[in-house]
């Protein structure tokens, strides 16, 4: 009976802590599947460009989908301000002051002795 046991063990393969082909449930908080397409749909907020809502359901899990502005359509003051707070301008340089513009007389006091 024991011979017949060591035969069975020994075609059975077996599960070394180096290369276990068995996952458990902490595998998938490591890593996330990369799919390209998922299996249903999920909910959705779509915001359109007038500024109203829809709940809808979405090939991917997102929450929110923002549709884009056709800038065309806006007048043209808003279309600049839009522009403006899209790429604002450079800051200037501040001038840095210069020894003769110094007052020695306001730093005395951090100057040791």
């Amino acid at each position: 009976m024991a011979a017949v046991w060591r035969a069975l063990s020994a075609l059975q393969p077996r599960c070394l802590h180096t290369s276990c082909s068995r996952h458990n449930s902490n595998r998938t908080s490591i890593t996330h599947l990369r799919r390209q397409v998922f299996g249903r749909l999920y909910p959705l907020l779509l915001v359109r460009t007038d500024g109203s809502t829809i709940h809808i359901r979405y090939k991917e899990p997102k929450r929110i989908l923002m549709l884009p502005l056709d800038s065309s359509t806006l007048p043209e003051a808003e279309r600049k301000a839009r522009l403006r707070r899209q790429f604002p301008s450079k800051l200037r340089v501040k001038q840095e002051e210069t020894l003769e513009e110094l007052d020695l007389e306001k730093y005395k006091k951090f100057w040791k002795k």
